[in-house]
């Protein structure tokens, strides 16, 4: 009896185990320009200025609800329960959706700063900030659908052009305002991976004006090193956050061609992608190493944060030059 009970346990683990990793897997990349295309041929829609981008908005957004497992981080049962890594890329391609639901419901979407808002784009921007972490009385994933009905009826009528009651203004100004947010993510992020190893940096909060001020006083130089319980974490964090970019900003490549090549910007757009596809390479480790800059072992979030930070540059330069005239 002993023995059964044992092989049962043993079938237990192995299902387990074998859920847990298949739940793991991060989605494929996929074609931007295809999918908006088969949506569009699917509906019998007219792929317009703004189509390509907010399809690949939706796409990214649907994938975080149905790949491998679905939506995980609000899961309070085993083996989710313990996928603290899977749930970290989720956590970074919903920031990714957030920042581009807001942007197309203030920015993009809008002629000037005194017209009116899309009312669709106004229901999606606030149903993506709900709580990601919700199990239930509402379930995330029932809001993040509320905002996903909402981005497709605001693409079903941007792709009618006898109403033209939608619309989607590719311009400078429109792009440089998103870019300064994925500039601060990546900023962030490429801070919080560089700290995996402890440095002691100046402050350099105020410098640049020297009539600036803040709240309270800090030490002039700062310990700073993120926990190594969160090392992973921020990892993944990056990993999502660079997967749902690499994406969307393929779709801006699209759209937004026309301004792009006025501003002979596509090549530094391009370069951009290809420092955030490094990113998606796949690990030949079984774990995030954290070994010390110039030690024995690797260092993931070292290298990392070189492509992260790569990418960063290139999106301040990219923003300064759409400000040119």
């Amino acid at each position: 009896m002993r023995w059964i009970t044992g092989a049962v346990i043993g079938v237990l683990l192995l299902v387990f185990m074998g859920t847990a990793l298949y739940w793991s897997n991060e989605p494929d990349r996929f074609d931007v320009l295809a999918r908006a295309s088969a949506r569009a041929e699917t509906n019998g829609d007219q792929v317009v200025i703004g189509y390509t981008t907010t399809n690949t908005l939706i796409e990214v957004a649907n994938t975080l609800l149905e790949k491998s497992g679905g939506y995980i981080s609000n899961d309070m049962m085993p083996p989710s329960v313990m996928l603290d890594n899977i749930a970290n890329w989720e956590f970074g391609v919903l920031v990714q959706v957030r920042d581009l639901s807001r942007a197309l419901r203030k920015d993009f979407s809008r002629s000037q700063s005194q017209s009116r808002e899309d009312p669709d784009l106004a229901i999606a921007e606030p149903q993506f900030n709900f709580d990601n972490n919700s199990w239930v009385f509402p379930a995330t994933e029932s809001e993040y659908e509320t905002g996903l009905d909402a981005l497709r009826r605001y693409q079903k009528r941007l792709a009618d052009v006898a109403e033209g009651n939608a619309q989607f203004y590719a311009r400078a100004d429109n792009l440089r305002n998103w870019f300064a947010d994925i500039e601060t993510r990546l900023g962030s992020l490429s801070q919080r991976l560089s700290a995996s190893v402890e440095v002691r940096r100046l402050n350099t909060d105020l410098a640049g004006d020297s009539q600036a001020s803040q709240s309270t006083p800090v030490e002039d130089e700062v310990m700073v090193r993120t926990p190594w319980t969160e090392i992973d974490n921020v990892f993944y964090e990056a990993r999502g956050t660079s997967w749902a970019l690499i994406h969307l900003l393929r779709a801006v490549e699209k759209d937004f061609a026309s301004t792009l090549q006025k501003k002979n910007a596509l090549v530094s757009l391009r370069q951009i992608i290809r420092e955030l596809e490094s990113t998606q390479t796949s690990l030949g480790s079984p774990m995030i190493l954290n070994g010390s800059g110039f030690g024995l072992f690797a260092n993931h979030s070292l290298v990392m944060a070189s492509y992260i930070a790569r990418a960063n540059a290139g999106i301040i330069n990219l923003r300064e030059l759409l400000a040119q005239g």
